[in-house]
């Protein structure tokens, strides 16, 4: 049937949108992999801004930004349009726990979600990208928006590993 098709038919074709934010979100955990590559669990949790996450702790966010979306995704895939509570990362204990965790551990957890989810994403048939959630911050919230999400928070993110882990030391290629 014409709806289960994932061929794209141009770059603008809601299927290739699709297909590329799996792709950034792919990018995204080799680019975060990278940025912790290197240093040792002491280096990686010195905070190199003052009063800011250091690179060790916007890993931990990211891995449980990763957890909650993932939890979100499911939801609406399992769910006629299920109610999503909204995310407080300020006193959320399980962040708090990884952060006491070694980042080598947290690095693989962070990973095996992020395969399980991308290969979720690339099983979806179309009409999954569109299975809506009723979100309190977002009227118009669907498996796409959250996942879109998730790649654009991780952009914002990135930049932070980046500047955060530049005075640890050369950054691998």
């Amino acid at each position: 049937m014409a709806e289960d098709a994932r061929v794209a038919r141009g770059p603008h074709d809601r299927h290739a949108v699709h297909a590329r934010i799996v792709q950034r979100l792919q990018e995204n955990a080799e680019e975060i992999t990278r940025l912790v590559a290197g240093l040792s669990d002491a280096d990686l949790a010195r905070r190199t801004v003052a009063d800011k996450w250091s690179v060790k702790e916007v890993l931990c966010h990211l891995d449980r930004i990763q957890e909650v979306f993932g939890q979100r995704v499911q939801a609406m895939l399992d769910e006629d349009n299920p109610t999503l509570a909204a995310y407080e990362p300020d006193d959320d204990p399980a962040f708090a726990a990884r952060v006491q965790r070694p980042t080598t551990d947290t690095l693989a957890d962070f990973r095996a979600r992020r395969e399980e989810l991308v290969m979720r994403l690339e099983e979806l048939r179309p009409a999954d990208w569109h299975r809506p959630g009723r979100h309190p911050e977002y009227a118009n919230y669907d498996v796409h928006f959250c996942v879109e999400y998730l790649a654009h928070h991780e952009g914002h993110h990135l930049y932070q590993m980046f500047q955060r882990r530049a005075p640890l030391g050369p950054i691998p290629h």
